[in-house]
């Protein structure tokens, strides 16, 4: 039973924050590997698992509320599939010590700016 409780306190807590838009999979893929034990491999598999259905309900529910440029949309989404795919394809073929230094870095670069954003100038028109 204790077996099961952290896996599952941790998924329903990341689960909480991802519905937030605070990415509750990077958290989920930290507890995975420093915490539980995960292998790299297996906890990106799982982590991608973790997030497909949360992005595609996020999507929906922009569109549906009118947050999303359909004409901005149509123009990202085949660079976005395109780097998806890339990146993809970077996974199953670069070593995992190779990806957990820029990961780390993007991680940190990720927590600096929620933690300093960027503060925008007014426009004074």
């Amino acid at each position: 039973m204790t077996d099961y409780l952290l896996p599952f306190l941790a998924a329903f807590l990341c689960a909480i924050v991802s519905a937030w838009g605070v990415g509750g999979g990077t958290l989920l893929l930290l507890v995975m590997t420093l915490f539980l034990g995960v292998e790299q491999e297996t906890a990106r598999g799982i982590n991608l698992l973790f997030f497909l259905p949360t992005a595609a309900s996020a999507l929906l529910c922009h569109i549906k509320g009118g947050y999303v440029e359909k004409k901005t949309f149509r123009a990202a989404a085949p660079f976005a599939l395109g780097a998806a795919l890339l990146g993809a394809w970077a996974a199953t073929v670069l070593p995992t010590q190779a990806l957990r230094k820029p990961f780390g870095v993007y991680l940190l670069l990720s927590a600096a700016g929620m933690l300093w954003p960027k503060k925008h100038k007014k426009s004074t028109s």
